[in-house]
């Protein structure tokens, strides 16, 4: 089998030149994953949120209760697409319910779907490049109203945005209003606006004329009087010369201006009159103040008291007294401090609060979006002026910043190839990623409480497995060796208490699955857990001492091996199925990667004192005799590993090559030739079967489900380019080839030097 024509071959660039390849392999990745921050997006929370499935939960008897039956409502919202795919959803039905995408009928429900409410049915959609409308009609019966409607996976979540023009970029769905008619005149699509329907839809995007009349700090958040809140904006000063400008306004309540950190304003509230920002009260009093600034952006913060009766709010402009100030013309802008997609273009302020009172630290906590802040009545983050309407963070990168676990062993591979190669840029990038996730994971904790579903770090806000933790945490664990990652200890203490405390258990400990993200996963234990838990476990071993985290991986170990090992193979079966007291008997290709690379991991940390480690270590030996009488006549191994026939796979390759070598390197083996000719003739199969000259990885598995029949493995469960799930490892396996061959030389200038 080969991939691509052997010319095209990192081999025939590199030849035996490890150091070339992992190069290559590098920073194509990195190239392929641009480091983009997360998109803040306007979410209107008189809208839909989304249940713990990650699905929007479509509570239309609560949203629209004054319909009558047998009317219907509709739901529009739309969803990009990068390119032409198959897209997989999910569906609840409460009552009747039609779905069409791009103006064609994609679902429509029956008796069996609205018999079970509960039961989620899948909706396969062929999706186009660009945006794809969604338009949900449903009906409202004695039975129901309503749904529930999402990703096919909770693993792999989507967000849809609001449809029309005068919501662009907006997170969320909006609604009709009741209507007794089955369709809309003007079918909704890109481009068409929501007047053009002649449907009336909601959530109402404005304030009514008194909410106008009364401040946007008072519409915002109320009139408590005592009560602090924010606004943030920057400064844009586009002279080449520093200059003098002047903030002028007018506010009701007790205002103090702050620019880069510095108070450069302030005043209490004046009572008496009218205020001018509406009502009985404080009055709106107008006020200038001068500030020298250099060219450049310059942090802005409003911060207002409320008064004790009347309107609160303030507004702003900033002068140099030139034609053209505050446009793009001109000499000094007032601009958003952060872009919010969906936010009002001509109104640059976010805002914060209410606050319960004065707080001298506020101010510092303000200048980061990494974090809610504790307000009067819970914790709080910004929003707009808007009603009802939120900022909310989204990672919408396809690679950069996501937390899941293939992405925990691509990372851990560039670590180490950075570390290896002395390529601080990697380990950057490395630590980059790992931080965007961490340092916003309080957030998320908060975004998922609030909203449902977090928008940012959705899996690890909502650990509920193996997967969603234990790859990525031991990769952060790894990293917080070499640099500072904002937020990473806390989120390793939970996952370590979740792996410890929360994770299913068979009574002998044995970790395993009693539900499962899907309902075939049940009462199952896979081999690819030991790669999910116990590197995590090894490494909080090592930040923490807790030597519970070190028993508990070496335990499972052995709880693994005497319910999968396969004696007369020396391998391991991938699935063990509880439902059925057997395991599948399918030696599969990577999930004996997984468990023959955590056993490595293990050894290089385990004392040998440790009551556990010769028996360890004999397991060790026994799966190493095993996978070698299987290697390929390629160098590479197969998807099955007792198939020949299944193709050659690379993860699985990587992983052996990987353990051989430190099990070389070590010491572990007690004949090492053979497994010395092993890993060369696995790495070279490699480079030049798997990896092209551009570092493209070629025969890695897409991620798997499990069967009893080999079949499935062989046949059904392809290969992907450039997965990540193997790109990592098969850094790895080049960094510990170069570590043996060093190794090996060192000992062979010593063994010169002594003869």
């Amino acid at each position: 089998m080969s991939y691509f024509p052997e010319q095209d071959s990192i081999y025939r660039r590199c030849g035996d030149n490890i150091e070339g390849a992992l190069t290559a392999v590098a920073e194509r990745y990195i190239g392929s994953a641009p480091k983009h921050p997360p998109v803040y997006r306007v979410f209107c929370e008189n809208g839909f949120k989304r249940g713990g499935d990650t699905r929007y939960e479509f509570d239309l008897a609560a949203k629209c209760g004054h319909a009558r039956d047998l009317q219907f409502v509709f739901v529009w919202g739309k969803l990009w697409s990068d390119q032409e795919a198959d897209g997989n959803f999910s569906v609840s039905c409460f009552g009747p319910l039609h779905i069409f995408v791009n103006g064609e009928p994609a679902f429509r429900s029956n008796i069996q779907h609205e018999s079970f409410p509960d039961r989620k049915y899948g909706v396969g959609v062929k999706l186009r490049q660009g945006w794809n409308h969604f338009v949900l009609r449903f009906m409202k019966t004695a039975a129901g109203f309503g749904g529930r409607f999402g990703s096919g996976s909770a693993k792999r979540p989507v967000h849809f945005l609001a449809p029309s023009p005068e919501r662009e970029g907006q997170e969320g769905w909006i609604f009709s209003e009741p209507t007794d008619a089955g369709t809309i005149d003007v079918w909704p699509a890109e481009g068409v606006a929501e007047p053009a329907t002649d449907v009336r839809w909601g959530p109402s995007p404005d304030w009514n004329e008194t909410e106008l009349r009364s401040g946007q700090l008072a519409r915002m958040f109320g009139t408590v009087p005592g009560r602090f809140a924010y606004g943030r904006a920057k400064l844009r000063v586009t002279s080449a010369r520093s200059r003098t400008i002047t903030l002028r306004g007018e506010a009701a309540g007790s205002i103090a201006i702050y620019v880069n950190g510095d108070r450069v304003y302030s005043r209490k509230a004046i009572a008496g009159g009218d205020a001018a920002a509406g009502g009985d009260g404080p009055t709106a009093v107008p006020f200038d103040c001068p500030v020298t600034l250099s060219y450049g952006d310059h942090e802005l913060i409003v911060e207002s008291e409320c008064p004790p009766a009347g309107g609160w709010g303030f507004c702003l402009v900033a002068e140099t007294g030139e034609e053209g100030d505050g446009s793009t013309g001109g000499g000094i802008r007032i601009i958003p401090a952060q872009l919010v997609e969906g936010a009002d273009r001509d109104d640059p302020w976010m805002y914060a609060g209410p606050f319960g009172g004065f707080d001298a630290e506020r101010l510092q906590q303000l200048r980061s979006m990494h974090a809610p802040f504790a307000g009067a009545d819970g914790e709080i983050y910004w929003r707009v002026d808007r009603p009802g309407c939120q900022i909310r963070a989204y990672l919408e990168n396809p690679l950069y910043g996501h937390w899941n676990y293939p992405l925990g062993v691509t990372l851990y591979g560039l670590l180490q190839t950075g570390l290896e190669l002395g390529r601080d840029d990697y380990v950057d990038y490395t630590a980059d990623h790992i931080r965007l996730a961490t340092s916003n994971d309080r957030y998320a904790l908060w975004d998922r409480e609030r909203y449902g579903a977090a928008g940012i770090n959705p899996l690890l806000s909502a650990i509920d497995s193996l997967d969603d933790c234990g790859s990525f945490g031991a990769t952060t664990l790894a990293a917080m060796k070499v640099r500072e990652l904002e937020g990473a200890r806390a989120a390793v203490d939970r996952i370590a208490l979740y792996i410890r405390f929360e994770q299913d258990r068979q009574p002998d400990g044995a970790l395993y699955r009693e539900h499962g993200s899907v309902e075939f996963m049940k009462d199952t234990m896979w081999c690819d857990n030991l790669y999910m838990s116990t590197p995590f476990m090894i490494r909080y071993y090592e930040l923490t001492g807790d030597t519970a985290y070190l028993d508990d991986a070496a335990s499972q170990f052995l709880l693994y091996r005497k319910y999968l090992f396969m004696e007369g193979t020396k391998v391991m079966s991938h699935v063990y199925d509880f439902k059925y007291d057997h395991p599948n008997g399918v030696p599969w290709g990577r999930g004996n990667g997984w468990v023959l690379f955590s056993l490595a991991e293990l050894l290089t940390v385990i004392p040998e004192r440790h009551a556990k480690q010769p028996e360890l270590l004999s397991f060790f030996r026994e799966l190493c005799e095993g996978y070698l009488r299987l290697q390929g006549v390629n160098g590479l191994w197969h998807q099955v590993l007792n198939i020949p026939e299944s193709y050659e796979e690379s993860s699985c390759t990587s992983m052996f090559v990987y353990a051989f070598a430190m099990g070389v390197r070590c010491g572990w083996l007690s004949e090492p030739e053979p497994y010395i000719a092993a890993v060369g003739k696995g790495w070279e199969g490699l480079t030049r079967i798997s990896i092209d000259k551009q570092g493209n990885v070629f025969g890695v598995c897409r991620g798997s489900g499990y069967s009893f029949s080999p079949l499935y493995y062989k046949d059904e469960l392809s290969w992907n380019l450039n997965d990540t799930h193997g790109i990592g490892i098969v850094l790895l396996a080049g960094v510990e080839t170069l570590r043996m061959r060093r190794h090996l030389a060192a000992m062979q200038r010593q063994e010169t030097a002594a003869g």
